[in-house]
């Protein structure tokens, strides 16, 4: 009863240098009664610091309170507290305590004045409280100096929150001001696009230096607080940097990250179980559209207004919603014998559908790559017979019944356009594109370059075939995009007249020397050429090999 009586009536003016902080093992029934009771179990001091963020990590059904004090002196004393919760809900409350007048000096334990130390507690009160998992703020206004607890209690599992105190309300704000009305709009859907749109913070529109905004994209739900989406990530098994590089920090990726720095905007794509978290900052712009999303899918978008200088964020009302279904790919009839030539535009147009019906047992699917990267997909009847991605020249042949349905979808794996030839045929005798031989390389022979010729060689087959040779002076910029742009597809026609340099035919019934070599004279010297080696069947339908770069010696 001593100690209780010391503690209440200890003069306020001491608190201001130690303020107490302790724990208790379980929730308190009535917060007014247990602020007098539980001043003997505090175990350690802490200061709750005035004008700085405070990280608070609770141990689940383990209140923990902290103490601060007002000034005194002060004829108005406001104050600020604002508590994030940064992953599950949590209770928290406000209690003050004002002493009573006439409060007795430490030390004087007369016996009439520990007789009355009961009535302590009714100068105890709670003045604010909240459950759940939003970001509060509290602010208060006392004319007379006064002790305050805070209480926080997490009852489903381990988690941390922040808290910021301040009593300085006239020299700006911490956390980023949000507006008036803090919803983000969604203005278009698309397939794979979503656009939204949100009103300026007035922060941006008053300091436009330290300050920006930065979207979180998931599909899972929407988050209240930046602090809430980092934790989230970190429980799938990732380890991110703090404030989720948000702050566009040199920080290292894990495996699981890929950035993507576009048109000053940092994009950072987190890899988890439950599928992708996005993050994008974009300055000060306040419209955004979404892209690469996938089609038919639900996502939750939620805008920052972020403080880089403090690392301060406020959360803007999150929003939702639903990218619109993939449109069913328009189908093609594939005839015996006509070859189609596909073009898909990966940004636009990923999927391309033929089908075909079968009047023969055997068919042959026949598909030449020109150019990207595709993924071809077949199916009889429904079910699967062959899938892969293609190269080069590819042939399938199947067996099934007469008037059998085949299904062949084409799907564009970047996002550059790809293109494509396709044939389907009983008749694989009598084939419309050539014999392949092993390797479509053409290759190049160091020690016979001079300063005025090359000489290549490339494989030929079994069957008699014609082979044209072109050539095309480039220069050192020009090699990637002109094997890149390169179309496998496309014969001697595309080529200038100038570029041809012979046609020849050759066969060998002995594959192991059905090789031919082609000295090429005329060069310059010390001068970059890409030479081509084109391939004709007996339909008159051109194979091109790989385009092979060579450069002259420059001295001789």
């Amino acid at each position: 009863l001593k100690m209780s009586s010391f503690w209440f009536y200890l003069p306020l003016h001491l608190f201001t240098a130690t303020c107490l902080c302790y724990s208790i093992k379980a929730p308190t029934t009535s917060s007014q009664q247990s602020f007098k009771s539980n001043l003997f179990n505090f175990y350690h001091s802490l200061i709750l610091a005035d004008g700085k963020e405070t990280t608070i990590h609770l141990l689940k059904d383990i209140a923990k309170r902290y103490y601060f004090v007002l000034e005194e002196g002060r004829t108005l004393a406001p104050f600020s507290i604002t508590v994030t919760p940064c992953d599950v809900p949590i209770e928290w409350s406000i209690l003050v305590y004002k002493p009573p007048p006439g409060k007795a000096a430490p030390g004087d334990h007369d016996a009439q004045e520990v007789s009355k130390s009961h009535k302590a507690s009714s100068m105890v009160s709670t003045i604010f409280n909240y459950k759940g998992n939003s970001v509060e703020t509290y602010m208060g206004m006392s004319s007379h100096s006064a002790l305050y607890l805070l209480e926080f209690l997490s009852t489903e599992r381990d988690t941390h929150i922040t808290v910021y105190l301040t009593t300085d309300t006239t020299s700006g704000h911490l956390y980023p001001e949000l507006p008036g009305d803090p919803r983000i709009d969604v203005i278009g859907i698309g397939h794979t696009t979503v656009t939204l749109a949100w009103k300026h913070s007035p922060s941006v529109l008053q300091h436009r230096e330290g300050i920006q905004y930065c979207l979180l994209v998931n599909e899972k739900h929407n988050y209240k607080s930046l602090c809430a989406a980092e934790t989230a990530i970190r429980s799938s098994g990732m380890k991110l940097p703090a404030t989720l590089a948000l702050s566009l920090s040199p920080y290292l990726l894990e495996p699981q990250q890929v950035m993507i720095l576009s048109n000053s905007e940092l994009s950072i794509i987190n890899k988890v179980s439950s599928g992708e978290v996005r993050q994008v900052c974009m300055g000060t712009k306040n419209t955004y559209t979404v892209p690469n999303l996938s089609p038919s899918t639900q996502y939750y978008f939620d805008v920052f207004i972020v403080n880089l200088l403090t690392n301060a964020s406020a959360a803007y009302t999150g929003t939702f919603a639903r990218t619109l279904e993939e449109p069913e790919p328009k189908v093609t009839e594939l005839k015996d014998g006509k070859v189609i030539h596909v073009v898909l535009d990966g940004k636009k147009q990923k999927f391309y559908s033929l089908q075909y019906q079968a009047r023969h047992k055997k068919i042959h699917f026949t598909f030449q790559l020109c150019r990207g990267q595709i993924r071809v997909h077949i199916t009889r009847n429904g079910k699967t017979v062959a899938s892969e991605n293609l190269s080069g020249l590819r042939y399938f042949s199947l067996k099934g019944k007469l008037l059998d349905t085949y299904s062949v979808q084409l799907r564009s794996t970047e996002e550059s356009n790809s293109s494509v030839k396709v044939l389907a045929s009983p008749h694989f005798h009598k084939p419309l594109f050539p014999l392949l031989p092993e390797s479509l390389k053409i290759k190049s022979f160091s020690k016979l370059r001079t300063c005025r010729s090359v000489t290549i060689a490339w494989l030929g087959t079994q069957e008699e075939s014609k082979y044209c040779v072109y050539r095309k002076r480039i220069e050192e910029d020009q090699i990637w995009r002109e094997l890149q742009s390169a179309d496998r597809c496309s014969g001697p026609e595309s080529r200038h007249k100038s570029e041809k340099v012979l046609c020849k035919y050759f066969y060998d019934l002995n594959l192991q020397r059905a090789v031919t070599t082609e000295t090429i004279k005329g060069l310059e010297a010390g001068t970059l050429y890409l030479f081509d080696v084109y391939l004709f069947g007996p339909s008159g339908i051109p194979v091109r090999y790989h385009s092979k770069v060579v450069k002259t010696r420059k001295k001789c």
